[in-house]
């Protein structure tokens, strides 16, 4: 049986206190879900969930999102096998976005790319432009091993 949201109460006092979980759904159906390392609180990967992948990972324990590129549900991790076991999922004082400490299986990485974090380039100006320079060059996977098996 698939967990239910009901919506958010108009009561402010009854949204940031002890009770229901009723996220906040923005217009298009999702949360935003900030995913950190339970170990060492590493910043992951920053996703979305509807209802749907909110409940599968309340109710599994294994991280589920809402991929909007392919308009379905994703288990972060079933191709790869570098999948999100959830520690602890927190949501904000609006309940409009969601934070999950995972333990990463497999790899030990969570970016497509084969790195650990999606996280792995800096932002800065150089000559009045904006450019990114990559951080963290380690693979832990070769992306081309892992996604383009036919």
């Amino acid at each position: 049986m698939s967990l239910t949201f009901a919506p958010p109460p108009s009561d402010k006092a009854e949204l940031e206190g002890d009770g229901a979980f009723t996220p906040k759904f923005d217009r298009d159906g999702l949360v935003t879900a900030v995913v950190t390392d339970a170990r060492d609180g590493e910043l992951l990967m920053v996703a979305h969930m509807n209802d749907e992948a909110l409940a599968l990972t309340l109710e599994t324990g294994i991280a589920h999102y809402y991929s909007r590129s392919r308009n379905m549900i994703w288990k972060k991790g079933e191709t790869s096998g570098n999948l999100q076991t959830v520690k602890e999922l927190r949501t904000d004082c609006d309940q409009d976005a969601v934070w999950l400490k995972v333990e990463v299986a497999g790899h030990d990485a969570t970016c497509h790319t084969g790195r650990r974090s999606c996280f792995y380039r800096v932002a800065r100006t150089e000559d009045g432009r904006a450019v990114v320079e990559i951080t963290d060059h380690h693979r832990h996977f070769d992306p081309a091993d892992i996604y383009n098996k036919n």
